[in-house]
């Protein structure tokens, strides 16, 4: 991933959205399906405090009008730079998906400082290590909850240095297109 543009990156988004004193529980998709796991955040917004709410990003407005009122619903951004502000003021990204290969929202948000709680379904639990989030199996939400509350209870600072970390040792895209180029050259 571009790390010039995903990391740590400062926004208005709380504001716009009177998220202001609140946990942030953040998830991202191209298009929200049951295969992407939207029905798990209805469900995990039946569990929230006072004090929690979660924003999914990529919605069409007709699912935005059928969200419970702990959901923020954001339409799908091509802004890179307006994702990145997102990733960065949320508390701890969220990935409920039922199957994927290698999510690169995870990478994202990583880079951007922030922890990510995943099923392990697909090759989502691969970017996940200590101090960067928790894998839960498919479809546990009790779990998923509890690790939010820790997340919650810890502070999203106790793990942004390990996200970024990670982010920056693994997926700089300027590394990993020199990997494929010494690879390419090492058969020539």
């Amino acid at each position: 991933i571009d790390l010039s543009v995903f990391k740590p990156t400062p926004s208005d988004f709380r504001q716009r959205y009177s998220l202001e004193n609140k946990f942030i529980i953040l998830g991202v998709a191209n298009v929200w399906t049951e295969r992407k796991g939207l029905q798990y955040f209805v469900e995990l917004s039946r569990h929230l405090l006072s004090d929690e709410v979660i924003v999914l990003v990529g919605l069409a407005e007709k699912q935005k009008t059928t969200l419970p009122l702990e959901i923020v619903g954001v339409t799908r951004t091509d802004d890179i730079k307006e994702l990145a502000e997102i990733y960065s003021v949320a508390d701890v990204f969220v990935n409920t998906t039922l199957e994927d290969n290698f999510p690169t929202t995870h990478l994202e948000a990583l880079a951007c400082g922030t922890p990510v709680i995943t099923f392990n379904t697909g090759g989502s639990a691969e970017s996940i290590r200590e101090r960067c989030g928790h894998v839960v199996q498919r479809g546990n939400l009790d779990d998923m909850m509890r690790f939010i509350r820790l997340l919650k209870e810890d502070g999203k600072e106790t793990y942004s240095k390990a996200c970024r970390e990670r982010a920056t040792c693994m997926y700089d895209k300027d590394d990993r297109f020199a990997d494929y180029v010494e690879l390419y050259e090492s058969f020539r």
